[in-house]
């Protein structure tokens, strides 16, 4: 209370916690507050569609909407690593990166020392139809033999060093003989079979004289394959009969097989570019592009991880090899 200059009582009014409206303006605030995070969620799932879909769209049809904003001198360098016993992930990138106009040439870094002869058919097929669209450059870094080399014959150019490890051309096949092993350990194998040579390379008995004349004849086919697809890679580079010479599956240095033929040049992966950026036509300088690893959540990571580690040891332990391996 206080007195007024006229002599009138005044009162003071404590207008805190009287306004009925400070509540509501708190709940409208938290409300906005919500509303704005909502329009956020829903914008990032937005972009994240838009961006899944440049992706999709690029993987699929080669080219798509991030094709606006690379440079139209690409290089595409597809690794081709480890022991061959699938053909899907290079062949996938063979095929996008024919039809992506922006990549003037590809590029098949190799670092294998062979494996199955189909996924090198396989991969040499489609090697042969990415050659119509563009130029194909195989760089082999510490060992290029046997499919691998496979593989690299049907490149327009093989690149390597002088200390690399390539030829290997031959077929082989391991069929280990365990009968005493199960016997050993008292370890019975009843064998039910339709068909006389279906349990053919089994390991609980030894090869019939016949069986192994049947398993050469076929080693020997898949070698003549071998040959012929090579002698069509390397035409104009090497003489058919010069390459029945060196096909025993003799593996070569990188110098040693430049003398030979079966490849074209010694250098290394920024060689092999040159090379590429040549044979493309490209003008000034060139973007390398490279296969993105996508995983769909951590458990595909970890599977894939763990496939390769056992793949690894099986590779080192080689105690069975089912499939014929073109060394």
């Amino acid at each position: 209370m206080f007195h007024s200059p006229g002599g009138y009582e005044c009162k003071s009014i404590d207008i805190k916690g009287e306004l009925p409206f400070r509540g509501t303006m708190k709940k409208s605030r938290t409300g906005l507050a919500i509303l704005l995070l909502a329009f956020l969620v829903i914008g990032f799932v937005i972009v994240a569609l838009l961006v899944s879909f440049v992706i999709k769209d690029s993987d699929d049809d080669g080219e798509g909407l991030a094709g606006l904003f690379s440079s139209r001198n690409q290089i595409a360098v597809i690794p081709v690593e480890d022991t061959l016993t699938a053909s899907n992930p290079v062949l996938k990138q063979l095929r996008k990166y024919a039809k992506k106009s922006s990549v003037r040439a590809i590029i098949l870094r190799i670092n294998s020392p062979g494996g199955a002869v189909a996924p090198a058919q396989e991969i040499y097929a489609e090697i042969t139809k990415a050659r119509e669209k563009k130029p194909v450059v195989a760089s082999i870094e510490t060992v290029g033999a046997s499919a691998a080399y496979y593989i690299a014959s049907n490149a327009d150019r093989i690149v390597c060093s002088r200390g690399s490890v390539t030829g290997s051309i031959g077929v082989i096949m391991l069929l280990p003989e365990l009968r005493e092993v199960f016997e050993r350990l008292g370890v019975n194998v009843n064998v039910i079979k339709a068909g006389k040579y279906k349990d053919i390379g089994l390991s609980v008995r030894p090869l019939t004289e016949e069986e192994r004349r049947i398993l050469e004849s076929f080693a020997e086919e898949i070698h003549e394959q071998f040959i012929q697809d090579v002698a069509a890679g390397r035409k104009g580079k090497i003489e058919l009969e010069k390459l029945r010479e060196i096909a025993n599956g003799s593996f070569f240095t990188g110098e040693k097989a430049k003398e030979l033929g079966l490849v074209d040049e010694i250098g290394n992966f920024y060689d092999a570019v040159r090379v590429a950026k040549k044979l493309g036509g490209i003008k000034g300088d060139v973007e390398l592009v490279y296969p993105e690893k996508k995983w769909d959540s951590y458990l595909d990571l970890f599977l894939q991880s763990l496939a390769q580690a056992l793949s690894r040891a099986i590779e080192k332990s080689s105690v069975m090899q089912p499939a014929p391996l073109v060394r």
